[in-house]
């Protein structure tokens, strides 16, 4: 089948076309603003995962223990008397990057099946400690008396979900650069590298497993910093953030927007969250269901995602989309 080519220039105007149109849905869809950030958060965590596994090859299906993590910190920092939402975010993606990075030692080393039962492990580890410590989290009733604080002193986060809409799809943008540049650049070439052919990375003298372990730290940073946003928007914290059901259904996301694309988190999230949504009113009671024969379907007729599709009908300048 003929291509058809994009060049940079459409490339970019797809992109700022992407982003204005989310943008717009504060104005087009304002009944749907919770929903709209919650997909924007979701992508964010998409993304976080798509670092670990779509570039550097990671196999994880424990990355929830990041977000939840990410998200009891701003939470409990809240709680205790500091709501600043840009404190939370901070302290959650320091916590969190140190975490990974010390994990990254146990995680990075073994083969894919070692990996799959560390990171479930963790993230069983960090669900039962959290369920455990009841006094401080709030065990199965979830962390409750979260109070945030009005964003830069003015705007307070309100029950429409307008201040919690903009404050997110900012905080998405600036995160979204900051992974566009890190890929762009000589270390994110290298995990290309290394996802593509380790042995031939090794072999040209590639220091494989430290460039793992930084990839895997700057994604469990950005896992931290999406958790914490949920917990800021919503002002609650459950158990269900440090699930086992929280890696799996992210990970989901992510295959059916097409792992190792830049915008593949972004995409399968709103796709998978709007056809939860609309399954749900649709047959509120056998919606899992319908849910189960779309992600049938998607799988069997769209390889590699949804941007797995779209890089068989287009070519972006040699690159994927």
């Amino acid at each position: 089948m003929t291509k058809l080519n994009l060049n940079p220039r459409q490339i970019v105007a797809l992109e700022v076309v992407f982003w204005l149109a989310l943008a717009s849905t504060y104005f087009l869809l304002p009944e749907k603003l919770v929903l709209i950030t919650q997909i924007m958060i979701t992508g964010l965590f998409a993304i976080a995962l798509d670092i670990a596994l779509g570039y550097a090859g990671i196999l994880t299906v424990g990355h929830a223990a990041f977000f939840g993590i990410g998200a009891y910190l701003a939470g409990l920092l809240a709680k205790y008397g500091w709501g600043e939402p840009f404190s939370g975010l901070v302290l959650a993606l320091v916590v969190c990057a140190m975490l990974g990075y010390l994990l990254s030692y146990l995680i990075v080393r073994g083969s894919d099946l070692t990996r799959l039962m560390i990171t479930i492990g963790v993230c069983v580890l960090f669900f039962e400690l959290a369920n455990r410590l009841t006094p401080i989290t709030g065990g199965a009733d979830g962390l409750q008396g979260v109070d945030m604080w009005p964003v830069l002193g003015q705007f307070r986060f309100d029950l429409w979900g307008k201040t919690a809409f903009i404050y997110t799809f900012c905080i998405v943008l600036l995160m979204f650069l900051a992974v566009r540049l890190m890929l762009k650049s000589p270390f994110g070439l290298v995990l290309r590298g290394i996802h593509d052919n380790r042995r031939r990375m090794l072999a040209i003298g590639s220091p494989v497993d430290a460039r793992l372990r930084l990839a895997y730290c700057f994604s469990a940073a950005i896992a931290g910093v999406a958790g914490a946003l949920l917990a800021q928007t919503t002002q609650f914290v459950g158990l269900e953030m440090l699930s086992f059901n929280r890696s799996a259904e992210i990970l989901i996301i992510l295959i059916l927007g097409g792992t190792g694309r830049l915008y593949g988190g972004l995409i399968g999230a709103l796709l998978y969250m709007t056809v939860h949504d609309f399954f749900s009113d649709f047959d509120p009671k056998f919606w899992q269901f319908w849910l189960g024969i779309f992600l049938i379907l998607v799988v069997m007729i769209g390889r590699g995602g949804v941007l797995g599709v779209l890089s068989r009908v287009f070519k972006v300048g040699g690159q994927r989309p």
